[in-house]
């Protein structure tokens, strides 16, 4: 069996119960289940229909994301997330960027490496080649100032950790916005990369190795083998070309508002949702968020 889950986003809530059901006659399914009204709805599928694509794209017109998926292991044991454009709604890169009057020219940079273009490891050690001789109290001035999480994340952690789940961050970005933004959403861990700062500046070299896409998916391997987890029990969620490697291990690989590059790749692909869209697809409703 499988379940088709239609979602929208929550600030602009545009699914309807005609939607819904035309989708479900059209497919043979079994009954609606409401999540969230307006929001979110699911409905059990005996087989993947051939056309899954097809409406897939016409739904992405009404503003209404599609996800089909196994009907078994849905609710995960584990979840392995990006930070950048993922649990957070910026680059902490281009925000660093920003305000060492490179915004521009490191953006560009960020966005080819994000889409795949650019080999990580060579574009991050350009991008931290340019923040040469920042204060190092700029850190601190852009998470006050500048970093805002996206929404939903906090009640995603919350939910997942109230039912016995394991949530890591893993990201290629640095140590010194990761430990914020898991503190303040409540991960169990966080790995990322390092800036490397000498006598209260920026060096402008990131220490090695570089945490990149082969880093995040041996993250993966071994958080699933140190809680005794099969790739089946976990969702990892990411935008970037190298969230890639960890998004096609784990049992539900989340595309979020991800570029058109690496969605392509990805069965699953939340393009109007937000973060409580991977709990709906767990088959949350909104009754039993933390």
């Amino acid at each position: 069996m499988f379940i088709v889950t239609l979602l929208s986003d929550p600030k602009s809530p545009v699914l309807n119960a005609t939607t819904a059901e035309a989708l479900r006659d059209a497919w043979g399914g079994g009954e609606i289940r409401w999540l969230n009204p307006g929001i979110a709805a699911e409905f059990p599928l005996p087989a993947i229909p051939e056309n899954r694509w097809d409406v897939w794209d016409g739904l992405q017109g009404l503003g209404v994301d599609l996800v089909v998926q196994p009907a078994g292991d849905r609710r995960k044991r584990m979840l392995l997330a990006d930070m950048d454009s993922t649990m957070i709604q910026q680059e902490c890169i281009d925000e660093l960027a920003d305000v060492a009057g490179v915004g521009a020219r490191v953006k560009d940079i960020t966005a080819r490496a994000m889409n795949g273009e650019l080999d990580f490891e060579g574009a991050l050690t350009e991008r931290v080649g340019l923040l040469k001789g920042l204060p190092e109290g700029v850190i601190r001035k852009v998470i006050d100032e500048r970093i805002t999480f996206m929404p939903g994340g906090a009640e995603l952690i919350r939910t997942m950790k109230t039912h016995g789940a394991y949530c890591a961050l893993v990201s290629g970005g640095f140590t010194a916005f990761t430990g914020h933004v898991a503190q303040a959403l409540g991960f169990d861990e966080n790995r990322a990369n390092t800036l490397l700062i000498e006598d209260g500046h920026l060096t402008g070299v990131p220490a090695r190795p570089i945490l990149g896409r082969e880093a995040k998916v041996q993250a993966f391997h071994e958080i699933s083998a140190r809680l005794g987890l099969r790739p089946e029990q976990v969702m990892a969620v990411g935008d970037g070309a190298n969230d890639l490697g960890m998004l096609k291990l784990a049992g539900a690989g989340v595309a979020l508002h991800a570029k058109p590059s690496v969605a392509a790749q990805c069965d699953i692909r939340i393009n109007h949702g937000d973060l409580t869209a991977l709990l709906y697809i767990q088959g949350y409703a909104a009754e039993d968020f933390a």
